[in-house]
């Protein structure tokens, strides 16, 4: 039977290192405040009119390639996770592989738009298509630039001090070692609370989730509902969170997941070398450490100097941490991933 290995990773994050006290010029806040609350010491920024979502994301692309030998002709899949795109369409998916230059095959290229968990939902959905022989590399990235889409005034500090930019990128491929590769997937949403963390404004959902009367609808009968100047004028076109509901979810799911991942596969958290979680707040990470009784060297965060940069955080993490020798060939590392939504899931990958 055929698994799915990862033969190659690579990562890109923009040159622009963004301190906590770059930020407090621009915003009521202070280094000890976002340490406190997240564990972010700095984080990356792309260059503006120079960088996107889908270059970092080819670039990060080109990285896991070359550490397998695989050209970019030899890629029979895309797939794309983001939620910050550089157009609402066409994706990022073909963006990247016209960076690649992948033009000879009309490959196919998926979009995902899962948020946080978009890493793991496009692993589940590569490690599908390589068991059944349909594909034999897939080119899975995970890409955000999120710092030109944030509130830089104190109105948006609890959320503009999270976010860094970054990709992160993994060339899968099957093999025929029972024992190696990517031994269970578990993918879980609940719309319930799907506005917790969100951005709500420009869309197209014209009031109807959270009533028409805020966002300042011209009575217009066509048009006039993607964007106002209502939602221009009162700053409704930035992210926003309830970050007590998310830590609250989060310290929740991620344990939970976890134990799912390692009781399909027969292990316990004994057995794994290496948890790498998304990388969303330091504190939810060491919460979460706790609640599994695992040891520092059983737990990977780099949110320090990266802050969180949603999909591409788990592959980010993941080249940073087997370049550092925290894990290597035979050893079971944990990938698990919570947010918006809201949608979690696991992965757990023999090497």
């Amino acid at each position: 039977m055929l698994r799915t290995k990862i033969a190659g990773m690579g990562y890109y994050v923009p040159e622009k290192v963004v301190t906590n006290f770059d930020l407090m010029k621009m915003m009521d806040t202070s280094d000890e405040w976002i340490q406190e609350r997240s564990g972010i010491i700095e984080r990356r920024y792309a260059k503006k009119h120079e960088e996107t979502t889908s270059t970092m994301g080819a670039a990060a692309a080109r990285m896991a390639m070359d550490s397998c030998g695989v050209n970019p002709e030899e890629i029979d899949f895309i797939i794309f996770a983001t939620l910050s795109p550089d157009y609402f369409f066409p994706g990022c998916g073909v963006l990247a592989q016209r960076a690649l230059g992948i033009s000879k095959k009309e490959i196919p290229a998926l979009d995902i738009r899962n948020q946080c968990s978009g890493f793991i939902y496009g692993l589940e959905v590569a490690d599908q298509f390589i068991k059944t022989g349909k594909y034999k590399n897939i080119l899975l990235i995970a890409s955000e630039l999120q710092s030109h889409g944030l509130d830089f005034t104190t109105r948006g500090r609890n959320v503009s001090v999270l976010f860094g930019d970054g990709a992160g990128a993994v060339l899968l491929q099957p093999t025929e070692d029972d024992g190696k590769g990517i031994l269970t997937t578990h993918l879980h949403s609940d719309g319930t609370e799907a506005e917790v963390l969100s951005l709500i404004n420009p869309g197209s959902h014209s009031g109807y989730h959270l009533g028409k009367e805020q966002f300042g609808y011209p009575d217009i009968e066509y048009g006039g509902a993607f964007i106002t100047d209502k939602m221009f004028n009162e700053h409704m076109l930035f992210p926003q969170m309830d970050g007590q509901a998310v830590f609250k979810k989060a310290v929740t799911k991620f344990p939970e997941v976890i134990h799912e991942a390692l009781k399909a596969a027969g292990y316990s958290t004994q057995d794994v070398k290496l948890v790498i979680p998304h990388q969303a707040n330091l504190r939810i990470s060491q919460f979460v450490q706790r609640l599994l009784r695992l040891t520092d060297d059983q737990m990977y965060n780099n949110i320090q100097k990266y802050g969180n940069t949603t999909a591409a955080s788990i592959p980010i993490a993941m080249c940073e941490a087997k370049q550092e020798g925290r894990f290597a060939e035979g050893d079971l590392v944990c990938l698990a991933a919570f947010g918006s939504g809201f949608t979690w899931a696991s992965a757990l990958i023999r090497f």
